[in-house]
């Protein structure tokens, strides 16, 4: 198959909402498209790990082994509770003008290190990932090929793709901002985002190998 051909299904498949595009979003709210596309780079590694996995065959084994898989689904879980809860209760907002003249806990931002750490915390913890590339990403490898090199190609372009994801969903973020211009405002968005990982940690566990 041409890796062209590959192009479209990637970024279709990089846009499928999930926790780690949710982060991007929240990161376009909170600290503009530039650090929300910096902290793509750790989501990029944890995929990056995957597909690593998933090229030398190992990717098939966790999908097979409910214990490792159910491991990563409970991580993975127990982690967006953490992040829903905090989120929930927090009445932070960093470098916005309230007009009705009330004040958000103004926080110094998250270094893009540290939303890094997020994206790769998230990505690594979620076994659909192990999915994707484990179950559907060798379907695109041409068996008459060598495979190391396909999956190289393949990978790279899968890779890219999360980065356009990444700024898709920053880009949106940015748009909401506009929209907060109350503490209410703030305090809504914070409740949202964290329904959003709770739902999201909720729904994972619901996930079967």
């Amino acid at each position: 198959m041409d890796p062209l051909f590959f192009i479209p299904v990637a970024i279709m498949l990089a846009l499928v909402p999930g926790p780690n595009n949710f982060c991007a979003l929240n990161n376009g709210i909170r600290q503009g498209i530039g650090m929300a596309m910096l902290a793509t780079f750790g989501r990029v590694a944890a995929f990056a790990i995957f597909l690593t996995v998933s090229a030398v065959g190992l990717g098939a084994m966790l999908l097979a082994s409910e214990t490792a898989f159910n491991a990563v689904k409970w991580i993975g879980a127990a982690y967006l509770f953490y992040l829903g809860w905090h989120a929930w209760r927090s009445r932070e907002f960093s470098g916005v003008d309230l007009v009705d003249g009330s004040e958000a806990a103004v926080v110094r931002p998250k270094s893009a290190r540290a939303l890094a750490m997020q994206e790769f915390l998230l990505g690594i913890t979620n076994p659909k990932a192990i999915m994707l590339f484990a179950a559907i990403f060798p379907q695109f490898i041409n068996p008459a090929q060598p495979a190391a090199h396909q999956f190289l190609v393949l990978g790279s372009i899968y890779l890219c793709a999360e980065f356009v994801s990444s700024a898709v969903y920053s880009a949106c973020g940015k748009q909401i901002r506009r929209w907060i211009k109350t503490s209410r405002g703030v305090a809504r968005l914070n409740k949202a985002t964290g329904g959003f990982f709770i739902g999201a940690g909720a729904l994972l566990l619901a996930a079967r190998n």
